[in-house]
């Protein structure tokens, strides 16, 4: 079991490069499922566009949404956009950061099976294997074919064993010619992203180098505030549990007494220890109040070093914290009696 936990504290404190090695699986394993698909075009005119597409657009969007299960920072960001502001600002900056940060890792393991699929040209081929240009290529004027009948022989070029139209234009010639417009498009796709790759890496923190810098400090700031908290709460939730099962213990123990039930009784030295990391907080309501109060009133990003600490404001449903009592008017005469003498 420690070593699960210390596996997922390292995890944790290096989970930047755990997503980027994340992302990178996930592009591997895309280029695995694309060598592994068994890719079968229907050779139907009405049914090789939408087959091929699909193929080539819909796995992609599916690993895009997939990219985004995966990174833990989803639920930060969806809780930091719908959280009541509070006392706390919310900055639009940051949470573009934030998406951004993650859309860009989700969209490697879609450019890469978009990129695959392309340079393949299989669905290319299946999809638009009825445009293409028989004049060009073949025997545009291959006498008793209508219109209908034409496209009903194009769209058998994927399938080579069944294929029936050497006389209208030869099948590898037809191949040939789509294979090489999708690898052309599939290289251009791969400059397309490469580039935009760059400018936003590398060009977009020239131009906007301290709002890049602020969106990106806040944004570390929300994630570790995030895991602090959630460390707190999990510590807290030990010392609850363990002085609830101890004084349950400790009941039970003076029952036994009662009904004439001698044992030793030992007391615990942890006990202390205990009430002390529960903060002051010990009963249900009270925790509740307090986590809802985490999640509608966050405290200011305005810390006051050396001074007493201030209220969250949830005691009383929402009222201010009260001002200190005034001194007694014993204290007040003897501050008067030493200023009088000075």
């Amino acid at each position: 079991m420690d070593k699960f936990r210390m596996i997922f504290q390292f995890l944790q404190s290096n989970q930047e490069s755990f997503m980027n090695g994340i992302c990178g699986i996930m592009a591997l394993a895309s280029a695995q499922l694309y060598s592994a698909f068994d890719f079968n075009c229907p050779c139907l005119p009405r049914y090789n566009l939408a087959y091929g597409l699909g193929v080539l657009l819909v796995p992609p969007l599916i690993l895009f949404l997939l990219g985004f299960v995966l990174n833990n920072n989803v639920s930060m960001l969806a809780e930091e956009w719908r959280r009541p502001r509070g006392r706390r600002g919310k900055d639009a900056a940051v949470l573009r950061y934030m998406f951004c940060s993650m859309a860009q890792r989700a969209m490697i393991a879609p450019a890469v099976w978009v990129s695959v699929t392309l340079l393949d040209g299989k669905c290319i081929t299946c999809a638009f294997c009825t445009s293409l240009p028989v004049g060009a290529l073949g025997n545009a004027s291959h006498p008793g074919l209508s219109q209908g009948e034409v496209k009903r022989v194009l769209a058998r070029i994927p399938c080579k064993e069944i294929y029936d139209g050497q006389e209208l234009v030869a099948n590898e010639v037809a191949v040939r010619y789509l294979r090489c417009i999708s690898q052309a498009l599939g290289w251009c796709f791969m400059l397309l992203m490469t580039t935009l790759a760059f400018l936003v890496r590398s060009l977009r923190p020239c131009f906007t180098q301290a709002a890049f810098l602020k969106s990106r400090y806040w944004s570390h700031y929300i994630d570790i505030e995030r895991k602090l908290f959630d460390e707190t709460c999990t510590e807290h939730a030990r010392s609850f549990a363990k002085v609830c099962i101890q004084q349950f213990f400790q009941g039970m123990s003076t029952d036994m007494e009662a009904a004439h039930c001698h044992l030793p009784k030992k007391k615990t030295t942890d006990d202390g220890e205990a009430s002390e990391k529960l903060l002051g907080i010990t009963d249900q309501g009270t925790m509740n109040t307090a986590l809802k109060s985490w999640h509608r009133c966050k405290p200011p990003l305005h810390l006051h070093p050396g001074g007493p600490p201030h209220g969250n404001g949830w005691a009383g449903e929402g009222q201010p914290p009260l001002r200190p009592p005034p001194e007694p008017p014993a204290r007040r005469k003897e501050m008067a009696a030493y200023y009088s003498r000075v």
